[in-house]
């Protein structure tokens, strides 16, 4: 007898879930908001708003500070969510995690911690051109106190990386490899799996900045083979100021600490600190324990949706609004790679996107316009801006058509 098929996932209840969100429901300029900025920052549910309310109103204490009940409190709020990103990233060890700021504390930690001490004059550091600042200003900051040089992988004209062009770059002289897991503007999805592998031939260790992979699909740092993996927390419901820089141990305990203070250390005395192992070597001083009581909760969230459910429905989302954006005259989608995250960065014809930008929030609609953090990536389409619109498992089609409205109607106004 044939094993019967399993039975496909449940489709998302979408409406149900917009429930969830509170800020979803609010109007702006007199409009329903249709919040397409989620690569920005995301909404945040209930659930994840009473997890830091309840902290302050119950629990609200110093992490391993105190031996009172509402110190150990804090401090299992704070250590959970540890747990919480370990168990989401699969990483072989709490150990592992350090709960950081957000991607960009993460990646200057790694900069002054790992690569400072190792850099010297004639070695490199290899990027990309679709990165974010936060993964190319801290390697340009440390270059330039060692004499070490940061190159940058080119990218085609879809917006996809041009893998050979980054494996030739791996040189002997490269001592450290950062790229995107997906871009913030184009929404492309990188090969990191095949990337860390030619790494590894090299002896050369991987940075991965996963924020915006995070918040659309499942994060497996072994399956991945990476060295270092960051992440930040408001791009996936969780609280501004959250985030976590997953290294594997050997790393950790080669890297001195970046930040001194409170908490980091076995012992001070004026004749030498000891410090503590990882990962509290690198989390001096007080923590956001409010934020990381909701980066739990977010974390449950995701995964109580499921990322093959969320996933399905974003990708029919971005196929959908792709659709529609490609029918407005005179637009032009950056961005094309086969494989790409809810994201569409794009212009019109004739109309600045800052002045779309301001003229689309009269609309209701919130979308993000400028550079992006994106520097080298404008310059290479030979643009000073887009517009970009990021979309999330809260939006709808209905949102998507009264979008391709507000531009219709923005359009009489500009052109």
């Amino acid at each position: 007898m044939n094993a019967r098929p399993e039975a496909a996932a449940p489709a998302l209840d979408v409406e149900r879930i917009r429930r969830d969100f509170p800020l979803l429901s609010r109007t702006v300029h007199g409009k329903p908001l249709i919040y397409f900025d989620n690569a920005n920052t995301g909404q945040k549910p209930a659930s994840v708003i009473e997890a830091v309310d309840r902290h302050y109103r119950e629990h609200n204490a110093n992490v391993a500070r105190a031996v009172h009940l509402l110190g150990e409190e804090a401090t299992g709020a704070y250590e959970g969510a540890r747990d919480a990103i370990a168990r989401f990233i699969n990483a072989p060890s709490r150990d592992e995690v350090i709960l950081t700021s957000g991607t960009t504390q993460s990646i200057n930690l790694v900069a002054y911690s790992y690569a400072l001490p190792r850099l010297k004059p004639g070695d490199a550091i290899v990027t990309t051109v679709m990165e974010h600042h936060a993964n190319i200003v801290p390697w340009q900051l440390v270059a330039e106190r060692t004499g070490a040089t940061v190159k940058a992988a080119p990218i085609d004209a879809d917006g996809e990386l041009i893998l050979e062009a980054y494996l030739r770059l791996l040189t002997p002289e490269v001592k450290l490899a950062c790229v995107a897991h997906v871009s913030n503007v184009l929404g492309t999805v990188n090969p990191v799996r095949e990337i860390a592998r030619e790494c590894r031939r090299r002896g050369i260790p991987l940075l991965v900045d996963g924020s915006q992979a995070a918040p659309h699909r499942p994060i497996d740092v072994q399956a991945l083979g990476c060295d270092f993996y960051a992440i930040t927390g408001h791009k996936m419901l969780a609280p501004t100021g959250t985030g976590a820089l997953w290294a594997r141990r050997e790393h950790l305990m080669a890297m001195p600490p970046f930040f001194g203070g409170g908490e980091m250390i076995r012992e001070v005395r004026f004749d030498g600190t000891v410090f503590a192992d990882p990962p509290h070597r690198f989390e001096a001083g007080t923590p956001n324990i409010a934020g990381f009581a909701g980066v739990s909760a977010a974390i449950d969230y995701l995964q109580g949706i499921g990322f093959d459910r969320l996933k399905a429905y974003e990708q029919d989302l971005l196929a959908y609004a792709t659709d529609a954006l490609e029918r407005v005259p005179g637009v032009r989608i950056f961005g094309r790679a086969k494989e790409k995250e809810p994201v569409i960065s794009f212009l019109i014809e004739g109309a600045h996107a800052n002045d779309m930008a301001t003229l689309l929030d009269l609309q209701g609609v919130a979308v993000r316009s400028g550079h992006h953090c994106a520097h080298p990536l404008m310059q290479f389409f030979g643009v000073p801006a887009t517009l970009r619109a990021s979309l999330a498992f809260y939006n709808t089609k209905a949102e998507v058509d009264g979008f391709i409205e507000a531009i219709a109607k923005v359009r009489t106004l500009l052109l």
